[in-house]
């Protein structure tokens, strides 16, 4: 298992503020997605690096976990009692049980799923609480992983190959390739159960369960909060005052946004029915364009005669403007 290096791959340094991860993740991801990379053979790995990496140092508690590591990262996964220094079973180390499986296709790294992902329940219970007699036949036990999740695959639906390794290497052809299916319009941090793909029961009981949990890919534009979404929409000052009618992509296609005459920054407009949709058969959340307006840093001698004869004609003053800070 290789150390993963998320401060390199975003390209800041250690004591970067969250802020400053943000924006670098947000312009690698915008560099990187496959709809606009110009490498599209290398950009949908790239881009799952980059929000491997987001995930973790995006996450203050599981950027603390991780800085934690450091030099000794590969002994972190060790703990007395059975689970692993986070609290969960199945971890690294040595202390996996013989039914814990890492897992190749969920999107995330090998590092990832043994320091943030993989657990499964430990002892002789099961996820739903019940010691079995020890000759009686036992349910196997359930396992969770996490699985990374593209918005698009929240659009649409869609089937993953995963692919099941026994931690501890196990036997010749207990490597499995398995199919699940991601459901339409499934939400962060919501269970798929795929039913039977857990621990193996003994002595003639079931296996358990396998529960992925989602984390939804993050995109470079838009932000998910449920079934919404919201993006930002720069605008010029002048489309700000006079008003524009702005084209923007949306997940739903191309439309026109209409942005009423003075329209502070911070505005959200609100497209109805634009956003992610509402479970399997429902309808969808919306989109929110929250405006910004951006003041341009540079200006030609012509463009600067313009702004000053508007600032010297003006009868405006945001410092005396009702209603504003």
């Amino acid at each position: 298992m290789k150390f993963r290096d998320y401060y390199e791959t975003l390209g800041v340094p250690r004591d970067a503020s969250q802020d400053d991860v943000r924006k670098a993740f947000r312009k690698l991801a915008r560099k990187h997605h496959p709809d606009v990379a110009e490498n599209k053979s290398t950009a949908e790995e790239k881009f799952k690096e980059i929000n491997e990496a987001y995930e973790v140092l995006g996450d203050p508690e599981k950027r603390k976990k991780y800085d934690t590591l450091g030099a000794n990262w590969q002994h972190a996964g060790s703990a007395p009692g059975g689970g692993d220094a986070y609290g969960r079973w199945g971890g690294f180390g040595g202390q996996e049980g013989d039914d814990a499986y890492h897992f190749e296709g969920t999107g995330f790294s090998d590092f990832f799923e043994n320091f943030f992902g993989r657990r499964s329940e430990p002892g002789g219970f099961n996820r739903r609480g019940k010691p079995a007699a020890s000759h009686a036949p036992q349910r196997g036990r359930d396992i969770e992983s996490e699985i990374l999740v593209s918005l698009e695959e929240v659009m649409h639906g869609s089937e993953r190959e995963l692919v099941m390794q026994p931690a501890r290497g196990g036997k010749s052809g207990e490597r499995k390739t398995v199919t699940i299916r991601i459901p339409r319009g499934v939400g962060e941090d919501q269970l798929i159960r795929c039913a039977g793909l857990g621990g193996p029961g003994s002595s003639g009981g079931p296996s358990g369960d396998l529960f992925l949990r989602v984390r939804l890919e993050r995109h470079p534009d838009y932000r998910a909060e449920g079934h919404d979404l919201s993006f930002d929409l720069r605008l010029a000052p002048w489309e700000a005052v006079l008003g524009a009618a702005v084209p923007v992509k949306t997940p739903h296609g191309t439309v026109t946004i209409k942005v009423p005459p003075g329209t502070e920054t911070g505005t959200e407009l609100r497209l109805s029915g634009k956003g992610l949709p509402i479970g399997k058969d429902g309808g969808f959340g919306h989109l929110f364009a929250v405006i910004r307006v951006v003041t341009p840093t540079s200006a030609s001698d012509e463009e600067k005669r313009h702004w000053q004869a508007l600032a010297e004609s003006s009868s405006f003053d945001p410092r005396e403007t009702p209603g504003r800070p």
